[in-house]
Formats: structure tokens, sequence, C-alpha cells
């Protein structure tokens, strides 16, 4: 998958998983196109300017990462998770209340 002029330092492994993007204001259904240790891409309905910060939810996983968005080009973008990821289940810290009510909103258990 990493060819000789590939910047990345990590390598990637393909996701293709439902995601959800929560922002003040937005809750936006992703897919996660594939993603490292360190970020993901996302690939969305429609093209949008994000926000330089957003919280990504992993509904398959049922976990939230706060990420920094560091590309955009047309309807994909590229996210640096900022924090490790934290569980939806159960009690959440609080900064992560909205992004737990967004999860549960869209179906997740």
């Amino acid at each position: 998958m990493n060819r000789p002029d590939d910047r990345r330092l990590e390598p990637r492994w393909p996701a293709n998983t439902r995601g959800l993007i929560v922002t003040t204001g937005l809750e936006l259904p992703c897919l996660i196109v594939d993603q490292s240790r360190s970020g993901a891409r996302l690939r969305m309905d429609r093209n949008l300017a994000l926000p330089k910060q957003i919280v990504l939810i992993d509904m398959a996983l049922a976990t939230a990462v706060e990420a920094e968005v560091v590309w955009c080009k047309g309807q994909e973008a590229g996210v640096k998770r900022s924090a490790a990821a934290s569980s939806l289940r159960g009690l959440v810290p609080s900064r992560l209340a909205a992004a737990r009510a967004a999860f549960l909103r869209a179906g997740g258990r």
C-alpha cells in the first residue's frame, strides 16, 4: 500500500466503516475509508467545509475520538487524532456528552 513517494509516517489500513462527524451545530454521517494509528480519511455525502476541530464517532466500535481536520478535498477529508478513542457505552467524560447523544440519535447502542 505504501509507495516510495508516500509521505505518510504510518501505514494505513482499509476501514470502510460508518462514521459520524460531530461538532457544534453539526452531525454529519460519513464513511471512514481508511485509518492509521494517528489519523483517518473520511468520505462525506457532499462537499462541506469542516471546522478545524471535530469529534469522529466510529459507529461500529461505539468509540469517539477528538480530531483535527488537516485537509479537505471535495467530499473527502483527512483527520489527525488529538486524543485516544473513548468508548461511548456507559459513562463518558463531559466533553464527549454531545458525541454520545449524537451516537444514540444515529442508532448506536
